[in-house]
């Protein structure tokens, strides 16, 4: 029996490697691995089918060291200490060690991690992790700060066109048969930016027929109606749900964000991802119309890190149904980006104010540093009226209160009790 397609396209050298370009392109740092063979620890974090697996196999295959894979659904304490056994009788003399590749990182407990940091620390082996969720949530700090963290981003359509393209004409089965390309549109948009999903879906479209196959919009959508288990593992088109799930918090909808709770936690869904994007929605859309929000929202992502499922599905519903009946403010969210965006485009390396500055040195204080600074508390009210943004930004708005909710209608009118009509 053939191997899947994904399977035989598998690249096996940078220069077949699709995507990515700003980690694998000329000025790319797994060239510089590559061409000097100094390789640290590091973690591939991005969503499902980008190629992180294919990426560290790439690395260890071309500079020819030992590689031993783990998967951390199926192995514990145990078989990590058996795999760092035999990566140091690997190891010889001035030999570079051998990697040690992880998938799905993510899932291993502190007791796991904590058995791999020895290793690296002593550099008996160098570390790969694979994960597709955010390492400063999943992975222990020691361990973390020993690694590099690469992004890995969902694949551009350009970048689809051209695994579509060199799967037509590099893999041998599909060479034999008579395809013909007329539409991608639905192609591309059911693959999601994952390439082993878009590998798949052609694998079942061209299965599903005999002779001549054209693939067009509507061939595609009506044979993974027909296949949808097939190319959607979870059955539960997982991007789409999270999606509804995060609006239907967003729009107010209690009911439907439980509905789709419900649908992910039946689904296998990560119960911690979930509780994940509940501490973002807190912030970034209640924000300052109720505080505690995000404190409800953290409380019930350490709960359910403590508890796990089945009973973390009450402390995940409680906290959804309090996000999506709280009052709605994205102001936070706003600001940040608006000054971030001020920050992004800013040629100008604009000077502190000087009496914004400490002076810890004479020097400094007969330079000015300090000169001029009003202690707050020294005030009535604990005001004192200053200029803290750089001259040239002077009386610049980021923050700009939503005065529909009863919280940020006060902040609001407490800044202009304090600065007036400055802001």
């Amino acid at each position: 029996m053939a191997a899947p397609l994904a399977e035989r396209l598998r690249p096996r050298t940078l220069d077949e490697y699709i995507g990515q370009e700003h980690l694998v392109g000329p000025q790319g740092v797994f060239r510089k691995f590559l061409e000097t063979g100094n390789v640290p620890s590091f973690i591939l974090w991005g969503p499902p089918g980008v190629g992180k697996t294919t990426l560290a196999q790439i690395v260890a295959s071309q500079l020819g060291r030992p590689f031993y894979t783990l998967s951390a659904v199926t192995s514990g304490v145990k078989e990590v200490r058996e795999a760092i056994d035999r990566a140091g009788k690997e190891r010889f003399f001035d030999t570079k060690p051998p990697f040690l590749f992880i998938d799905e990182i993510h899932r291993f407990n502190k007791a796991q991690q904590d058995s791999l940091l020895g290793a690296v620390e002593r550099g008996l082996l160098t570390l790969i992790g694979a994960t597709t969720e955010n390492p400063s949530f999943e992975v222990i700090p020691p361990l973390l700060s020993r690694c590099q963290v690469y992004i890995l981003k969902p694949m551009e359509e350009t970048d689809l066109r051209r695994l579509l393209d060199r799967a037509l004409t590099v893999d041998a089965e599909l060479r034999r048969r008579d395809i013909e390309v007329r539409e991608t549109k639905a192609l591309f948009r059911f693959s999601g930016g994952d390439a082993r999903k878009l590998l798949n879906i052609l694998e079942i479209v061209t299965g599903a027929t005999t002779g001549r196959t054209v693939i067009d919009d509507r061939t595609i959508t009506d044979c993974l109606q027909q296949n949808i288990a097939l190319y959607d593992k979870q059955g539960e088109q997982h991007y789409d749900v999270i999606s509804a799930f995060i609006k239907s918090v967003r729009g107010s909808d209690p009911n439907a964000a439980v509905y789709y709770l419900a649908r992910m936690l039946a689904g296998g869904e990560e119960p911690r991802f979930i509780a994940r994007r509940l501490v973002i929605l807190a912030a970034e859309d209640i924000g300052l119309a109720n505080p505690n929000a995000l404190l409800l929202a953290n409380a019930c992502f350490d709960t359910v890190h403590k508890i796990g499922m089945p009973e973390a599905r009450i402390p995940l519903a409680e906290a959804t149904i309090y996000l999506a009946t709280s009052p709605k403010s994205n102001s936070a969210y706003m600001a940040i980006d608006k000054a971030l965006a001020l920050v992004g485009r800013d040629t100008t390396n604009r000077p502190v104010p000087l009496h914004l500055r400490n002076a810890p040195t004479r020097l400094m204080e007969q330079a000015g540093y300090g000169k001029g600074y009003r202690y707050a508390h020294d005030f009535e009210g604990h005001f004192a009226e200053l200029e803290f943004l750089p001259e040239t930004l002077a009386g610049t708005k980021f923050y700009e209160p939503d005065e529909q909710n009863a919280q940020e209608a006060r902040i609001a009118q407490r800044i202009r009790d304090l600065w007036k009509d400055k802001y």
